[in-house]
């Protein structure tokens, strides 16, 4: 798939985070809008997955370890074809089988439940590992926020997954600098991001710029290349990216957008489609 076409299901993948957590009126945009390339490339190019068969022995497993930006999640699976767009309108709404944070019993596609920060980490190393005793060729990917490596049961898994030279695990850095309570350097600084994992004995690719997709690509090119080590990689991002209003707001974490709010920002990104075309 080329970049142009990544780039217009991303924006779609956007427009979708906004609808779910606009009708929610709840839900994490923020860190969603920021890893909205990740999710995309990982949907759309990199894994090996199967909308019309979501449970497939051999697909590439997922893990949202910072499980609060489902809204993402959930957007990039009704992109590719999981389940109706429409569901997104339904976003932590009683009796959705799209809740506040992702449910393996109850969402096609999702392959772990998770919100609890610290712990996909743990469920994705676990995965990788089974599939290295059991020979087999998947994959695991997991996608991890700056703020949520502030938790030590991270530092454990990755202890394990390079003891055990997992690498047919890739794990994700949204390095998008901003959690819950502020900057990221100030609340708790988890900085230098690429050396304690490189001390943990991963192999570490450092993504410049996490919202461009050629960078994306060489990245997830090369964690597939590495052998011997589980791949690291580190994404600079913006939060709240594609929406100008929530771009390095921290307010955006965890606020839904209202009418008003929710207009303007489908506004932007239509107009961002339309340079596109």
């Amino acid at each position: 798939m080329t970049d142009l076409e990544l780039k217009k299901h991303a924006v779609e993948v956007r427009k979708g985070i906004l609808t779910g957590t606009h009708a929610g009126k709840s839900g994490h945009p923020g860190g969603s809008l920021s890893a909205a390339e990740a999710f995309t490339y990982l949907y759309f190019e990199e894994m090996n997955i199967d909308p019309k068969d979501p449970k497939k022995a051999d697909r590439d497993r997922f893990v949202l370890s910072k499980g609060h930006t489902a809204p993402g999640l959930y957007s990039v699976l009704a992109e590719r074809g999981y389940f109706p767009k429409e569901d997104l309108e339904t976003l932590r709404h009683i009796g959705s089988h799209l809740q506040g944070h992702p449910c393996i019993q109850h969402t096609p596609g999702v392959d772990m439940s998770s919100g609890s920060l610290g712990q996909g980490i743990s469920a994705a190393v676990g995965m990788a590992l089974s599939a290295k005793i059991s020979n087999d060729s998947y994959r695991v990917y997991t996608l991890l926020g700056d703020g949520e490596i502030e938790e030590g049961q991270v530092w454990e898994a990755a202890m394990f997954a390079a003891a055990k030279k997992l690498d047919n695990l890739c794990v994700i850095v949204d390095n998008n600098g901003l959690q819950i309570d502020g900057p990221v350097a100030e609340v708790n600084s988890p900085y230098p991001i690429d050396k304690k994992f490189e001390a943990f004995n991963f192999h570490v690719i450092n993504v410049e710029d996490g919202n461009d997709f050629e960078q994306l690509r060489a990245a997830f090119k090369e964690a597939k290349e590495t052998k011997g080590a589980p791949t690291a990689i580190v994404m600079k991002t913006v939060k709240g990216k594609g929406v100008s209003f929530m771009e390095n707001q921290v307010g955006w974490h965890g606020k839904a957008p209202n009418d008003e709010q929710y207009a303007q920002a489908i506004d932007e990104l239509n107009k961002t489609e339309e340079g596109l075309k």
